[in-house]
C-alpha cells in the first residue's frame, strides 16, 4: 500500500488517486465526503451543474456555512446565474483543480449528482463548439415567432439524421443541433461518435430541468480519451426507491421553509434573468419562477417541484445503472464510511 492507502503500482504506470462520490440527489452525498474526508487527505470538488451559481444557495441544496468551514468545496460559486458554463468549462476546470490538489500531496474527492460532467472528466470532450449564448438567444427568438416545427424542419433540411433522432418537442438538444449548424456550417451528427438513439430520442414537451444537458449530450463524449487518475467510483443511494421519494418531498419542503421563494423572488428582480436560462432551469427555480409569475397556485408548485426532483433522480439513476466501474453503497448503511473505504480499496483505520 502506499502512503495514502492504495494499493501500490509499478512505477512505469502509477497514477495519481481520485475518488468519484456519484448518486441522486437527497441520496447523501455530501455526508458521505464529509465523513471520508475525516479520515483521508481528501480535498473536495463540486460536480454540480446547479451549485456553480452565486446567490442560489438553497435549491440547490449547497453544504452549509459549517460544513464548508469543515471541508471547502471547489466548483461552488463559480457562476453568475446569467453566465453560460458548459460540460467542456467544467473538464477544464475540474482538471486545473485535481492538479492542484494532487501536487499537494492529497487526494481529490469530486462529489455530485451531473453525471455529465462526471462523464466529460472521464472520456474527455469532441470538437464541438462551445455554448452561443447570442445564436441561442437568437434561435429562441425565431422558436416564439414561427414556432418550434418550424425550428425542426430547418434541422431537417440540413441534418436529417439527427432530425430523426431529436423529437421536436425537445427544445434544447433542438436547439442546440442547430447551434452547432450555424456556429461550424457543419450538422451535428458529423461530430457523433455513434448514433445516440437512447438518449435523445424522446420527447420532452418542457425545458428539461437543468443537469448541464443544455450543452453537452452523451454522444459528444470521446471515448479514446481517459483521465490520468486511478479512480474509485462510489455510487450512494437508498436501496429502496420510496425512501429517495419521501427524502426529496421532505427536502423540499424544507427548502420552503428556508426561503427559497425569497431567494428566486431576488433573483427575478435582478431584471436580467429569463426563465429560459439554464440556471433558471435548475429543479425548484423553474417551479418557483412559475409560482411567483402567477402560473400556478401554491399547491401546484410544491407538486411541480418535488415531481421535478423526482425525475432528475430517476435520470440520475439511470445513468449510474449502466455506468461501468460503479461501486454502489447503501446510503441507508450505518457503516457506510467503512463500506466506501473498502470497496474503494481504500486502508485506514476508522477512527471510532
Amino acid at each position: 500500500m502506499n502512503a495514502v492507502g492504495f494499493a501500490d503500482q509499478p512505477a512505469a504506470t502509477a497514477l495519481p488517486p481520485a475518488i468519484f462520490i456519484m448518486g441522486p440527489t437527497a441520496s447523501g452525498k455530501t455526508d458521505l465526503a464529509l465523513q471520508l474526508c475525516q479520515h483521508l487527505p481528501c480535498d473536495i470538488i463540486s460536480v454540480d451543474s446547479a451549485m456553480i451559481y452565486r446567490g442560489m444557495d438553497i435549491g440547490t441544496a449547497k453544504p452549509s456555512a459549517a460544513e464548508l468551514a469543515q471541508a471547502p468545496h471547489r466548483l461552488i460559486d463559480i457562476c453568475d446565474p446569467a453566465d453560460t458554463y458548459s460540460a467542456a468549462n467544467f473538464r477544464s476546470d475540474a482538471l486545473a483543480e485535481m492538479a492542484k490538489i494532487t501536487a499537494a500531496g492529497r487526494i481529490p474527492l469530486l462529489v455530485g449528482g451531473t453525471m455529465m460532467y462526471f462523464k466529460a472528466l472521464l472520456h474527455g470532450m469532441s470538437d464541438l463548439p462551445s455554448a452561443n449564448p447570442r445564436v441561442r438567444k437568437q434561435l429562441v427568438q425565431e422558436a416564439q415567432l414561427q414556432g418550434w416545427d418550424a425550428l425542426h424542419q430547418e434541422l431537417a433540411a440540413a441534418d436529417p439524421v439527427a432530425a430523426r433522432l431529436i423529437h421536436p418537442n425537445n427544445r434544447q438538444r433542438l436547439i442546440r443541433a442547430l447551434e452547432v449548424l450555424r456556429l461550424t456550417g457543419q450538422p451535428i451528427s458529423s461530430f457523433w461518435q455513434a448514433p445516440p438513439a437512447v438518449i435523445a430520442n424522446t420527447p420532452d414537451t418542457k425545458p428539461a430541468d437543468n443537469e448541464n444537458y443544455t450543452y453537452f449530450t452523451g454522444w459528444q463524449a470521446d471515448a479514446g480519451s481517459s483521465l490520468p487518475y486511478t479512480i474509485s467510483q462510489l455510487v450512494v443511494a437508498p436501496l429502496q426507491r420510496q425512501i429517495l421519494h419521501d427524502r426529496i418531498y421532505q427536502r423540499f419542503l424544507a427548502m420552503l421553509d428556508a426561503g427559497l421563494l425569497s431567494e428566486v423572488e431576488g433573483l427575478m428582480a435582478r431584471g436580467d434573468l429569463e426563465p429560459s436560462m439554464p440556471s433558471m432551469r435548475c429543479v425548484g427555480y423553474r417551479q418557483a419562477w412559475e409560482y411567483l409569475s402567477g402560473q400556478c397556485d401554491h399547491t401546484a408548485f410544491v407538486d411541480k417541484g418535488v415531481a421535478a426532483t423526482r425525475q432528475l433522480a430517476k435520470r440520475q439513476l439511470t445513468w449510474l445503472r449502466k455506468w461501468p466501474d460503479a461501486l454502489w453503497l447503501d446510503s441507508d448503511n450505518k457503516d457506510i464510511v467503512a463500506d466506501a473505504l473498502k470497496k474503494a480499496g481504500l486502508n485506514t483505520t476508522l477512527n471510532t
